[in-house]
């Protein structure tokens, strides 16, 4: 609010050269605001509706009687307005002393008329022969922004998210509103903030999705390694949006950041898990039990039940320090919730991904090259070794 002057998300700025027909703009923008899905209140701001006392010197009425518009402007000041004559010293206080007529002398035109203004020659004339006395309507408060002046309408929202809500708005204003030439509408508030965070966010996400790659690559070695790796990405995403639509929480900076860090953390446990599958994949080859795709089967099955353990006590641990966010109450509570939101919904899927998915994939990629007959002739049990007749087994004995 400080920096737009919008104290609610979303703002109207309407601009142009008069002030009437500002408010008249703005009323109908508040209208058409009003019929929008999502409006929660829609107030367009008053630039008319105040009150001024004006005088009209009249030039050549004080001429007649040698005054001078000095003259009377400080008679008026002196009059209506008070004018400091002197300081009251009291210590280390100081207390002005202002001089002007009593209320009962200058609370109405007739009496505003009455207030005598001495002329050199020690006349007394009243102010209502020197001057036109008048209350005009007038504007509060003038706004400008750009050199051009500015009438707000301050809208609230509730259950909507604010980029779509604003898109439809924005189509709403294009169609209905005619504005004329010398007019335009600009629009301010949090959504403006939104703009900026989207437009930082569409340089962040990618970077740091390179950096997650290059380090990933650096690591392994590997882009297919890397791909692998990733793969628990779109899974978690799945899980964070699902979670996000069961809380009914609206795409935000704060589910934003929430995500690019769910990214990581993807990437941290996708890069422990396959590390696992790699070294009892590595250390069967070594001990020559890697002949089959049952031997491989047998090594992806003890690679994946030793992550079990460690994963769960991961994802244990990320719950338990981020499920309480999610009741958490104060001042920045909304924020934190939607922060750590995707991270939970993320972290859950991807546990269970991780463990059933990854093992798929490792032996997919690991079975080329391996022999494809069912089992060695000496791991076939006794029950499938062809047995020779009874009759012949008798011959043998007679």
């Amino acid at each position: 609010m400080l920096s737009t002057g919008i104290k609610t998300p979303v703002g109207i700025k309407v601009m142009g050269p008069n002030l009437d027909e500002l408010s008249r703009l703005a009323e109908e923008a508040a209208s058409i605001v009003r019929t929008i899905p999502g409006t929660l209140s829609a107030y367009p701001e008053r630039t008319t509706g105040g009150y001024y006392l004006d005088f009209d010197i009249d030039r050549e009425a004080i001429a007649r009687f040698g005054l001078t518009v000095g003259d009377v402007q400080d008679v008026i000041q002196t009059a209506i307005g008070g004018m400091n004559v002197t300081t009251l010293v009291d210590g280390p206080a100081r207390y002005p002393l202002n001089l002007r007529y009593a209320r009962e002398l200058r609370d109405d035109l007739g009496s505003l008329k009455q207030v005598l203004v001495r002329t050199q020659a020690g006349a007394q004339i009243p102010l209502g022969q020197l001057a036109a006395i008048s209350v005009n309507p007038g504007p509060p408060m003038i706004r400008s922004e750009n050199a051009e002046v500015a009438a707000f309408v301050f809208v609230d929202i509730a259950g909507r998210d604010l980029g779509g809500y604003v898109n439809e708005a924005k189509n709403a204003i294009a169609l209905q509103l005619k504005l004329p030439p010398g007019y335009h509408v600009e629009w301010s508030g949090q959504f403006e903030y939104l703009q900026e965070a989207n437009r930082r966010l569409s340089m962040v996400i990618p970077i740091t999705l390179v950096l997650i790659l290059l380090l990933l690559y650096i690591s392994n070695g590997s882009w297919f390694r890397v791909a692998v790796i990733m793969l628990a990405v779109p899974f978690s995403l799945i899980g964070a949006f699902w979670f996000l639509w069961l809380l009914d929480y609206n795409m935000s900076l704060a589910v934003w950041v929430g995500i690019i860090a769910l990214l990581g953390v993807d990437a941290e446990t996708g890069q422990v898990m396959l590390l696992y599958l790699d070294t009892t994949y590595e250390k069967f080859k070594k001990a020559g039990r890697m002949r089959n795709k049952f031997d491989l089967l047998a090594a992806i099955h003890e690679g994946a039940v030793k992550r079990i353990r460690p994963k769960t006590m991961t994802v244990a641990t990320d719950m338990i320090g981020l499920l309480p966010l999610l009741w958490a109450t104060g001042t920045g509570a909304d924020v934190m919730r939607r922060l750590v939101a995707p991270l939970i919904g993320g972290i859950s899927v991807s546990f269970v991904m991780e463990l059933l998915v990854y093992p798929v994939i490792f032996y997919l990629v690991k079975r080329r090259g391996l022999p494809k007959t069912a089992l060695p002739p000496n791991d076939q049990p006794a029950a499938a070794m062809p047995q020779p007749p009874l009759r012949a087994a008798r011959e043998v004995q007679a």
